[in-house]
């Protein structure tokens, strides 16, 4: 099959380095040695999904073992699918070339809810029944896991399992129950497999859980249809980063990536409390790495890869406790090999002057800063406790230092949003345009301030404190894109989303399990890549749903009642429903909850829940 792929269809295709599986740090291990073989699925191209961290730290975790492999498989793009489809070949792992029903598991990291059709498109390619009930002990075991796996229920039909929360404490057991059953059974019994499998904690069988519905279609009750299943999934935690595993030697991708460059995750969970957020509810609490860990992380990585840049990452960089010393401790050890260290989107209240000059010692690429809203208002109502003071002194802070180009995101469609707080959105950015372009004529500097305004419309989403309010209607986003658009001038570059796009996420992100049917009808239809502009046809999706006979704005724009069942209540993500519905209260009152790390218990009961605490390293490297 290396063949033949290798000499007739990877001449055709544009991208042929997609699909070679032969990268610097790839492993490639002896499949007549191993017993227990993985997959991991991207459900998007290479490029995207090359640039996972998670990806890279599962694959290493795995690979690690003398028992188990995992190899990779991305959805291909429209000229690869072509060409399998028409010499009648399987979609095929990058490192052996081996059809995916070879594998044990195929494991989909759930990173977007537009990618679930791609998830479908790579299952037929790969000649595996779409539907967890077609396929019989033969096939592979369908895993799903990542941030939209904790509403997993569209997607509920189509998967075996789902891990919630960190992978890296629950895939392993996992793997051990089947090499268990490789070992000692000679045939396998899926079912009886996927029952033994529905004790580890943070596994979660749909099809062990019945859904009953209201005379309205909304979920009634989701309950365990067998003895010793769980009435609720609770997700697993890592306690400790500092013991975690963490890939050293990552795969160097062949071609230019979305974020090509080397990555330390600096830590994990954000505990500002931003009500919008649900990767701020789903990754709590908040647990630092050692900067020392985090030093030699670095080293190591740039060593084994060539990488000239080091990203920090987490959900809240800026936060992190050691921030400044660690950046200068990479910055004096590795700036003479030509690397730099840049950050992802930053608080304004947490970027200083000094950690921007600590920066400009390497490459200046744009800042990215994120007010989420115009006005103070409508901060204080989403919980970002940050003021226009904060964000107008960071900005200050970094163009003093030399940046010319700094990006602001904003949300459009927050709960209680007018358009006064748009206004504060154009307003903003145009004092912002006006101290760089002040400060570039003091320092007579030639090149162009740039100013970009990034505008997402707000998705409610699940297990966050806005989970029961409905999205603005597609009319009301279209309004306001347009409103704000006119508000700016022509020295702003304004970015904002497909309306349409937001309306279909907003639907999947509070859908349950009737979804599953329009997803199948997407599909058919010819619905895949569906966060590409060029590939999405909102068109197709509206008659997915009428032939379903599904009205997907009851899903999107409906409010739903704080005292009904949600379709995700049975999973536990460890924050409280009573905590959800307290911030909900105090955001109509526009009132701020401090962050925990403060010193005041917000009372979330995540760290009761777990038996974790916080995890601050402080200090000096």
């Amino acid at each position: 099959m290396r063949q033949l792929i290798e000499n007739r269809l990877l001449p055709k295709v544009q991208k042929p380095v997609r699909y070679l599986g032969t990268e610097w740090n790839s492993i490639h291990k002896d499949w007549k040695q191993i017993p227990v073989r993985m997959v991991f699925a991207f459900p998007d191209v290479y490029e995207i999904g090359m640039s996972h961290l998670g990806l890279q730290i599962l694959y290493g975790l795995v690979n690690e073992r003398s028992d188990a492999l995992m190899e990779r498989v991305f959805a291909p793009g429209e000229d690869m699918e072509g060409l399998l489809r028409q010499h009648d070949l399987p979609l095929f792992s990058l490192e052996s070339y081996r059809p995916l029903t070879d594998f044990d598991l195929i494991g989909f990291t759930l990173q977007y809810e537009m990618s679930f059709t791609n998830i479908l498109n790579m299952l037929d390619l790969a000649r595996i029944p779409l539907r967890a009930e077609e396929r019989g002990d033969k096939y592979p075991l369908i895993v799903g896991g990542g941030p939209c796996a904790t509403n997993p229920e569209p997607l509920a039909p189509f998967f075996d399992l789902f891990l919630l929360g960190d992978a890296e404490e629950a895939l392993p057991e996992l793997l051990e129950v089947l090499k268990t059953w490789k070992e000692e059974y000679i045939e396998f019994d899926k079912q009886e497999f996927l029952r033994q499998a529905a004790q580890i904690a943070g596994v979660y069988v749909p099809g062990f859980y019945n859904v009953e519905y209201t005379a309205t279609g909304r979920v009634a009750a989701v309950t365990p249809t067998k003895p010793g299943i769980p009435a609720r999934v609770r997700r697993r935690i890592v306690a400790d980063l500092d013991e975690a595993y963490f890939p050293t030697k990552p795969v160097v991708p062949f071609m230019e990536t979305v974020h090509d460059r080397a990555m330390v995750e600096v830590l994990r969970g954000c505990t500002r409390g931003c009500r919008f957020c649900q990767a701020g509810i789903l990754y709590r609490p908040v647990r630092e790495r050692d900067p020392e860990t985090l030093a030699r992380q670095a080293e190591m990585i740039l060593s084994q890869t060539g990488y000239d840049e080091i990203s920090l990452t987490s959900l809240s960089t800026a936060d992190y406790t050691c921030l400044e010393p660690l950046i200068k401790v990479l910055m004096d050890k590795h700036q003479h090999q030509g690397a730099s260290v840049s950050l992802p989107s930053l608080r304004a209240d947490a970027f200083s002057v000094n950690l921007a000059k600590e920066l400009q010692r390497g490459r200046k690429s744009g800042l990215t800063f994120a007010p989420e809203a115009g006005t103070q208002r409508l901060r204080d109502v989403i919980n970002k406790g940050v003021r226009e003071k904060d964000l107008l002194e960071a900005v200050t802070g970094a163009f003093e230092a030399g940046w010319t180009g700094i990006k602001l995101y904003f949300m459009l469609g927050l709960p209680t949003e007018t358009d006064e707080d748009l206004a504060g959105i154009a307003d903003l950015a145009h004092r912002v345009l006006a101290i760089g372009r002040t400060i570039s004529r003091e320092q007579k500097r030639t090149k162009k301030v740039r100013v970009t305004v990034s505008v997402s419309t707000y998705v409610p989403k699940a297990h966050t404190p806005f989970q029961w309010e409905p999205q603005v209607s597609l009319e009301e986003i279209r309004r306001k894109q347009q409103y704000l658009k006119s508000s700016l001038n022509k020295g702003i570059t304004y970015q904002y989303h497909d309306a349409e796009l937001s309306f279909l996420e907003a639907v999947f992100a509070k859908g349950d399990r009737q979804l599953a049917q329009v997803l199948e009808l997407a599909w058919q239809k010819g619905c895949k890549f569906d966060s590409w502009r060029e590939h999405f046809s909102f068109d197709k999706w509206l008659e997915a749903f009428d032939e379903a006979g599904i009205e997907p704005g009851i899903y999107a724009n409906e409010p739903l009642d704080p005292a009904a069942t949600l379709p995700w209540d049975h999973l536990d993500m460890g924050v409280s429903k009573r905590f959800l519905l307290r911030e909900r209260e105090r955001a109509f009152k526009e009132s701020l909850t401090p962050d925990c790390r403060e010193g005041r218990c917000g009372g979330c009961d995540v760290c009761q829940g777990f038996g974790v605490d916080l995890v601050l390293k402080g200090g000096k490297v």
